[in-house]
């Protein structure tokens, strides 16, 4: 059997048969489930960005070094991929909505824990445990794509996604806020209350969409890395994630410095505000949903890319200059957001059955990429301060614009064959 190709972007190489039958949605699920979707990935992923703003604070009140309150970004990113490497998965075989009602549940414990660490190393742990179960936003983000029919997954899979991304802008301003009146652990504390309210309204009103696939665990995180080895556009896709994610997260980390230092010297509360800027990105994400389901995905990637790029050229310039820092900001989110959604509309048609393991395989490459970035601009801004990440975070831009030509010119090829 031949992977099916229902989009002209998803041709890709012979693989081998799925497990299970194939999954029938559902009529389309009113636009009031797809928001409460929405809120649960937001609410879900946010505390993967609470320490963004408050890493000054929190290098002074843990007596830790700059480094390695750098790192607790990093901790966040890594914990979140080894999530969606071990966790994300299990949706193609479990009980979806039992798995995400429960992901969001350990979230909130974790959330409380991490408020009471009395120092760097329980803080790190203490991230990695809320990031490792932060996962249950691509389980839900799957989860939409299993309810929708192909000519909507795209606006679909958009509106959810959107959740993601104001979950992480909303996350560093109330993290700024509620740190200015309570400390960095209230923001912790606080956070596990509508992440708990969130699992118990998952679980009244999720619908059921069964699993296709019959595997054991061991057999079922073995049949998602053949997936990468079986599928070409899969590991296109990967690596283009991957870098992208990586020129998006330097400035995650070093923005933060940037501002905190002169000529700035801003409050961890202004901070946090400055990150509203990226809500353009869940506009913009929601036109790119659009465009993917009218065939244009390879467009929108290709533009994201180039966004990004600039982006960082815009940063550069904005080193002392806080409008230029402000549109650079803006152009790096909106980039980063149409790469992520074109992506993901290109690896969901590609097997019905499989679209957990699918998301689980680029989503984990996605996050890697973005602690490796992460972990490069800590050390490259203690070597070569603001210019120096600006560099970074071009060159790895760059970078994704290579592969995603690449990417083009084996299409080309495969097409004239």
């Amino acid at each position: 059997m031949t992977d099916t190709a229902p989009r002209p972007w998803t041709r890709t190489a012979p693989a081998t048969a799925p497990e299970g039958p194939r999954e029938h949605p559902p009529a389309t699920p009113r636009r009031g489930l797809l928001l409460l979707m929405a809120a649960a990935t937001g609410l879900s992923c946010a505390g993967n960005y609470f320490a963004q703003p408050l890493l000054d604070l929190i290098t002074r009140d843990l007596h830790i070094s700059a480094t390695l309150a750098g790192f607790v970004v990093t901790a966040s990113q890594a914990g979140y991929a080894l999530g969606l490497l071990l966790i994300v998965p299990l949706g193609d075989v479990l009980d979806r909505r039992r798995l995400a009602v429960g992901l969001l549940a350990a979230t909130a414990v974790f959330l409380v824990c991490t408020s009471a660490a009395p120092t760097g190393a329980l803080l790190l742990a203490g991230t990695v445990a809320v990031a490792l179960t932060a996962v249950g936003a691509q389980v839900v983000v799957g989860y939409a794509a299993a309810l929708v029919p192909d000519e909507a997954r795209g606006r679909a899979v958009a509106t959810v996604m959107s959740g993601v991304l104001l979950g992480g802008l909303l996350a560093r301003t109330v993290s700024g806020v509620l740190a200015g009146l309570g400390g960095w652990r209230t923001v912790y504390w606080v956070s596990a209350i509508p992440v708990a309210v969130m699992a118990f309204l998952l679980h009244r009103h999720l619908p059921r969409v069964r699993s296709t696939a019959r595997l054991a665990y061991p057999a079922l995180l073995r049949s998602s890395l053949s997936l990468l080895r079986e599928i070409p556009l899969l590991r296109w896709r990967s690596a283009i994630g991957a870098l992208s994610l990586a020129a998006y997260s330097v400035q995650l980390t070093a923005l933060t410095f940037q501002l905190a230092g002169p000529p700035f010297g801003w409050s961890e509360s202004r901070i946090g505000l400055f990150g509203l800027l990226g809500v353009v990105g869940v506009v913009t994400m929601t036109f790119a949903g659009r465009l993917n389901d009218r065939g244009l995905v390879q467009y929108v990637t290709g533009c994201g890319i180039a966004t990004l790029g600039g982006g960082w050229l815009l940063l550069l310039a904005g080193g002392r200059s806080l409008p230029w820092l402000a549109v650079g900001v803006v152009a790096l989110n909106v980039g980063q957001q149409a790469v992520l959604n074109s992506s993901q509309t290109v690896l969901y048609a590609l097997r019905p059955e499989a679209r957990n393991r699918l998301n689980s395989v680029f989503m984990t490459s996605f996050f890697i990429g973005g602690a490796t970035g992460s972990a490069l601009t800590a050390l490259v801004w203690a070597r070569a301060g603001w210019s120096g990440v600006c560099l970074l975070g071009a060159g790895l831009a760059a970078a994704a614009l290579a592969v995603w030509g690449l990417e083009r010119l084996s299409a080309a090829h495969l097409s004239s064959h």
